[in-house]
């Protein structure tokens, strides 16, 4: 386990109260940054995604736990604790720490919280320094207010899956998703960086503020330089498998033994690559002398590049291209991905030991991308067992020992 001497956001508490992925995405970038990051589950259960396996993580001897691998990819650094908020006990529990808490993330339907008393209007009146992010699928107005949202519907909805695939034309055409949930993850780290220009305010004002955040938002933000295209022309962008709609050549490439990809990016990368691959007239080619003309005339660039690439292996063309700072790489698995010499001296696996009695010893999930040079991330704390710190954040809130377990015996805990 690596501890930093000291955290971005050491003294940030953080009442979890999200589940799935897109708020539990924001709330592990908080506490890799050092927050202390309370998360509230239901008792018995927890979060829905601590039982969406296979597959689960495994045990000392090998064998299937109950709890998925999804639930561990963004609950690190957190401490779990299990409040029934349907009970006035546990909805008074809650609000005692969202009085005390800098932040409460949630993402409940639109007024979902209103009937428990925790909601932004209940809490800010007793804390009127919080910070209170909401995640919902659509956001708090608009006709689709009441709406669940989930990231599936939105990337269907916003145009992400249709310009994602290979066009209809083509065998395997049609609209595809992004193989993870592009849309929660992107929503988790614009919340996250919400929260942090919120606290910033409110170190100036002493004001909390309220953060609506919509996965549809969120989804139509990500389509970047597509959605400029279609803003700016009128003429909707369509799929093209794995091309660029504005670069060329920008695509994955046939070799001998498999394929590679290119991402040439300008006219000296162009040139540097004909040359390395013997074919120096093509960056002399009138048709080949720009980036838009070669999107122009991609047709005829490709069939050629294609038919140079099939002579040598991916690797061979790695090693021929990569000193002449040509961007080129193989097309990884994700186990490849993780087997990359870069990827190993970045440390981009991170393995935490887990003391929760459940026969889960230790879990590896990706280390934090954020590199700061003094306050980097910090590694407290594996993804928690269901309820793992209960006893000890209600000890910390004033409970003392005989409370907590009659709380535990009515059912509150």
């Amino acid at each position: 386990m690596t501890n930093a001497p000291i955290a971005s956001l050491d003294g940030i508490q953080v009442l979890d109260l999200s589940r799935v992925l897109a708020g539990p995405w924001c709330t592990q970038i908080l506490a890799d940054l050092g927050a202390d990051v309370i998360k509230i589950e239901r008792p018995g259960t927890g979060d829905d995604t601590r039982t969406w396996g296979p597959p689960f993580l495994k045990d000392a001897e090998g064998r299937d736990t109950a709890q998925s691998t999804y639930f561990t990819a963004c609950n690190r650094n957190k401490r779990s604790v299990t409040v029934d908020m349907a009970t006035p006990e546990g909805r008074q529990l809650l609000q005692r720490m969202a009085q005390q808490a800098d932040v409460v993330v949630e993402n409940f339907k639109t007024g979902g919280l209103a009937q428990y008393g925790l909601d932004h209007r209940s809490l800010r009146a007793i804390n009127p320094r919080l910070v209170y992010c909401s995640v919902t699928g659509f956001g708090h107005d608009g006709p689709y207010a009441e709406r669940a949202g989930y990231d599936l519907m939105i990337q269907a909805m916003t145009g992400m899956m249709s310009i994602t695939g290979r066009p209809d034309a083509e065998p395997g055409g049609g609209p595809l998703r992004v193989g993870v949930a592009l849309t929660d993850l992107f929503t988790g780290c614009y919340a996250a960086t919400a929260i942090l220009a919120a606290l910033r305010v409110r170190d100036q004002t002493g004001q909390g503020q309220h953060i609506d955040m919509a996965l549809l938002d969120v989804g139509m933000a990500i389509l970047a330089n597509q959605a400029s295209a279609f803003l700016n022309t009128g003429a909707p962008p369509q799929r093209q498998g794995n091309t660029h709609p504005s670069l060329a050549p920008y695509q994955d490439f046939p070799t001998q033994d498999g394929a590679m990809l290119l991402a040439i990016g300008n006219n000296g990368q162009f040139a540097r690559f004909c040359e390395a691959a013997g074919k120096p007239e093509w960056a002399a080619d009138e048709r080949f002398a720009s980036n838009s003309l070669r999107v122009k005339h991609r047709d005829a660039l490709i069939p050629l590049m294609e038919t140079v690439t099939r002579t040598r292996t991916t690797a061979e063309w790695i090693a021929l291209l990569e000193d002449k700072a040509v961007p080129c790489g193989p097309i990884n698995d994700i186990g490849q991905a993780f087997a990359d010499a870069q990827v190993k001296a970045r440390g981009l696996a991170v393995t935490l030991p887990r003391e929760a009695g459940d026969g889960i010893a230790a879990i590896t999930g990706v280390a934090s991308p954020l590199r700061l040079s003094a306050t980097p991330p910090v590694l407290r704390r594996a993804p928690p067992a269901l309820g793992q710190h209960t006893d000890e954040v209600l000890a910390e809130l004033g409970l003392d020992a005989g409370e907590i377990a009659a709380l535990h015996e009515r059912g509150v805990l």
